[in-house]
């Protein structure tokens, strides 16, 4: 775990590309095989379940550093972290145990099967044995909250030096449905056919967001567009008849799914269809909200896949007939997906993502004016002649987004942020006028600048008025522009409204709190733009 936790240190001081890769390079040199292997699998996040519940966690950790809950909870809402929280507030080590991370992986995964007090016993003892880097690293482990800032490109980087290859390999190979128990390093890392593996998915190839003007990419001919879906996306695989549907996130989500079992039987033997998952009813795309309804349930009831039915739209075929052909040109891979979704008579659930038709970029831009008629996020612009790459390439593929909808809310709860931010209110709830009342309706945290930050922060300690554990009420008084991709109804809101991905767009100082918009302005954007 020293190994680790020192690995995780030097992460963590520097915000240099170059030194992270190193770091990690050198990890991957020394590091015992398992150990590596489980390093890939938390960076890549494949974490633990947690094994103890964080009020037991709080409850022991109180117990062990003998301290009161009021003061354990003031210093948490300092600390903005509990695995750090905990780690800073317990004494030093006893004594020192020399386990490795896979030995502590091995630990955590029989922590959970003891009853409570057995639990207790164990982790304070294993606090007792680590210092405090191994005690941070092992109490983020232990709570389910692995969030380190190393993104996976940096890791296939990394292991594409160690390896002397190159990162869309690394990619494959640690893809697909594995895990540290299943598998070896070795096995993984430098097995001849990668391709064995019946459920790997292939690298999602991802899209810039198109910033500059859309005239800048040259001719129009060079380029077709499709709408921009908002759903899931995946990759739909039909190897040896049996079907495998991949999140992007790389979650394994067919049995959430199993209406689209039927694909396995009708489309051609080693095919690969990368798409959206989408709500579909009637002839209607749903509410986005409906898919994480069902992602979230272990058991799909007749009653829910009738209350949310799902389609994939298909955008581009990686593999057919066993063979990767991601080298090919979009235009002749989709040209191969057209028919083959056409000969397998399931439009119901498998439909192809025409292109939108266009003669010049002027065309194009009213067409991306028009997305939320057909409830699209916008168009996405892809060269006709480009290969499927690995990952977000600059170039070839791009996201053209429709505008944000907004609406001014007043600020009236704030609450404090985590890690680097535990000490600034940084989470912020913001509401609306009805008749003579705020009403909040929206939730945001992201938008701001760190000076912006820092100067809310001041007005919030300076005008609290009351205080509900860690959440202040604000005198209202600041205005904020608030932006988001959606809007739809909600039982669940005092408002009545639920808004997708709201974020704050910018701070409007030019305006009074008396000036922010009603929840009849939200109304009717529910009325024009709602799914």
């Amino acid at each position: 775990m020293k190994h680790f936790a020192g690995l995780i240190s030097s992460l963590d001081r520097t915000n240099k590309t170059k030194e992270k890769i190193q770091a990690l390079v050198q990890f991957f040199q020394e590091a015992p095989d398992q150990d590596k292997l489980w390093a890939i699998a938390l960076f890549t996040g494949k974490k633990p379940p947690k094994s103890v519940n964080s009020r037991l966690l709080r409850d022991w950790a109180m117990q062990s550093a003998g301290l009161p809950g009021w003061l354990f909870e003031e210093s948490y809402q300092v600390v903005g972290d509990l695995a750090e929280t905990i780690s800073l507030l317990l004494p030093e080590p006893v004594s020192q145990e020399e386990k490795g991370l896979s030995e502590w992986m091995d630990w955590l995964d029989k922590l959970k099967k003891l009853e409570e007090e057995e639990k207790k016993t164990a982790l304070q003892h294993a606090w007792q044995s680590l210092g405090k880097e191994e005690m941070f690293v092992f109490n983020k482990l232990l709570t389910g909250g692995w969030r380190i800032g190393v993104s996976q490109n940096l890791i296939l980087k990394a292991l594409a030096k160690v390896f002397k290859t190159e990162p869309p390999q690394i990619a494959h190979r640690i893809m697909g449905d594995w895990t540290p128990q299943s598998t070896t390093y070795k096995s993984l890392l430098l097995e001849s056919n990668p391709g064995d593996d019946l459920s790997k998915p292939y690298p999602f190839y991802l899209a810039y967001p198109l910033e500059a003007s859309v005239s800048k990419l040259g001719h129009v001919y060079e380029w077709q567009a499709e709408w921009k879906w908002d759903g899931i996306r995946i990759q739909l695989i039909v190897r040896q008849k049996k079907l495998f549907l991949w999140s992007r996130g790389e979650e394994l989500i067919s049995d959430k799914f199993p209406e689209l079992q039927v694909l396995a039987e009708v489309l051609p033997d080693g095919t690969v269809i990368d798409g959206e998952l989408l709500p579909f009813k009637n002839g209607k795309i749903l509410d986005f909200g409906l898919l994480q309804t069902r992602i979230g349930r272990k058991n799909q009831s007749r009653k829910i896949m009738e209350s949310c039915p799902v389609m994939i739209m298909a955008y581009d075929l990686p593999e057919i007939a066993g063979k990767d052909i991601r080298n090919n040109s979009l235009s002749s891979r989709r040209g191969r997906l057209s028919e083959i979704i056409k000969d397998c008579g399931c439009l119901h659930i498998l439909a192809f993502s025409e292109e939108i038709p266009f003669s010049s970029w002027q065309e194009l831009s009213v067409w991306r004016g028009r997305s939320r008629e057909y409830h699209a996020e916008g168009l996405m612009i892809k060269r006709k002649e480009s290969a499927y790459q690995t990952g977000r390439k600059k170039g070839d593929w791009w996201k053209w987004k429709v505008d944000a909808l907004s609406i001014d809310g007043v600020l009236i709860y704030a609450q404090k942020g985590h890690g680097r931010r535990a000490d600034l209110y940084t989470d912020y709830t913001f509401a609306v006028w009805y008749e003579n009342q705020l009403v909040p309706f929206a939730k945001a945290y992201s938008g701001l600048t760190d000076a912006e930050i820092r100067e809310v922060d001041r007005f919030i300690k300076k005008n609290t008025k009351e205080k509900f554990g860690p959440v202040r009420t604000v005198k209202p008084e600041l205005v904020f522009e608030i932006a988001f991709e959606g809007i739809r109804k909600s039982t669940r809101h005092k408002s009545g409204i639920a808004l997708r991905f709201p974020r704050i767009q910018r701070w409007r100082t030019d305006k009074k709190a008396s000036e922010a918009n009603t929840l009849k302005d939200l109304q009717k954007l529910l009325d024009v733009y709602a799914l």
